[in-house]
This record gives structure tokens, sequence and C-alpha cells, in this order.
């Protein structure tokens, strides 16, 4: 697997995905336990930072090397726009909320601070480092999506969730993705690959921080 450039960028974040998976929020999906107050934290959190996402992706377009990446990355970022206004309204509303609600809560210290590395990375770097930037929140996602899959949950919000992000759609979206990640191994340079590797396993870290924020439900200490 590690022949290709999606392959040796997953084996440097094993380790996360396994403590993204061993983590009490997401197992808590899967069994029911994860209090409603945490997912609620979570979808307030993830509402603030799809919106930013977005405009990470709406980057990524401007500075993809073709035409067809360009249009991918500008539909994903629609798409985001898209997650965030239906899937979230929904989720709100079985939480007894709205986003309305969750729009006017404070973006919590995790969220700030991987949606400014995120944001700064992809306008200040090269299109391959804003790609390793932005990448875990597809795949990560994906790979976890499709491990709950195989239990869902006896809770049928966290189950909705779980049924979006295992899914076969949302799965070829980020393939399509990895493809343009392999098809861009061959030309970058060693000190390139380098830095979008660190950004990969940067945001990665941050994906796991996340769930844990929301676990939490992290809010700023003065």
């Amino acid at each position: 697997m590690t022949d290709t450039l999606s392959g040796l960028l997953w084996s440097r974040i094993e380790h996360i995905y396994q403590g993204v998976l061993a983590h009490p929020f997401v197992t808590g999906l899967t069994d029911g336990t994860l209090p409603p107050e945490s997912f609620r934290h979570y979808i307030v959190q993830d509402a603030h930072y799809l919106r930013g996402y977005a405009r990470a992706l709406a980057v990524c377009a401007a500075k993809a090397p073709g035409e067809q990446d360009t249009v991918m990355f500008a539909e994903h970022a629609a798409g985001a726009v898209a997650a965030e206004q239906q899937m979230h309204a929904e989720l709100m509303a079985e939480l007894g909320s709205s986003p309305v609600d969750a729009a006017a809560e404070p973006v919590a210290p995790t969220t700030r601070a991987y949606l400014s590395y995120l944001l700064a990375t992809v306008y200040g770097g090269s299109f391959a480092e804003g790609l390793g930037a932005v990448l875990p929140c597809y795949w990560i996602y994906a790979r976890v999506g499709e491990e709950l899959l195989t239990r869902s949950s006896p809770n049928k919000v966290y189950a909705r969730w779980i049924a979006m992000y295992g899914g076969e759609e949302f799965k070829a979206v980020v393939d399509s993705v990895l493809a343009l990640t392999d098809r861009l191994g061959g030309e970058l340079s060693t000190a390139e690959l380098d830095r979008m590797s660190e950004h990969f396993v940067t945001t990665s870290r941050y994906e796991w921080m996340f769930w844990d924020a929301g676990y939490r439900r992290e809010t700023w200490p003065i």
C-alpha cells in the first residue's frame, strides 16, 4: 500500500486512526452510550467547522492543477455547505434545537485552532500542502463511517450520522480525492512531500482532538 502517496500518508497516521476508533465518543456512537449533550456539542462545532472547511476547499479549487480538479473541489465546497445546512438542521431538530441556535454558540478552542491551521495552510502553502491539510477530514470520516456501519447504533440519530459517512456516496467523493493524491505523488519533490505529510499528520491529530473536544463539551476556560 505504501508504494502510492495515499498509502505512504496513511501509514503515518494509522496509530491516530486507531486512537479515533478507540475514543469513547466514537465507541459511544455505536453502543448508544454517548451522552446526547456531547453529540449536540459536536454537531454545533461541526457546523462551524464545515463553513470554514468549505472555504478551504474553495482555495484548493483555485490552486488545483487541472480543470477537472478545480471542478471537483468546487463541487465539494458547495457540498460541504449543503451538508451543513441540511444534515445539521435535521440533526439539530432531533436534538431539540435549531441551526439558528447552533450558529449563535461560540466557536470552541479546538474548532478555532483546527480551522486557523487549515486555512493558513491552504492560503499560504502549495496545492499539495493544502491537499495534505484537507485530506484527513475526507478520509478519516470515510474510514470511521465504513467501520461503524457494520455495527450501526441503537440510537436513531447516531445511526443516521453513521449511515451518511459510511455510505457509498461519501466513499465515492473520498475515492476521487485519493485518486488525485496518488496522481500528484510522482510530481512532488522530497521537500514538498515532507511538507504535505506534516500537514496531513497535523490535521489528522486535529480530527482526534475534534471528537475529544465534543466528548468533553469543550468551552473556553476564561
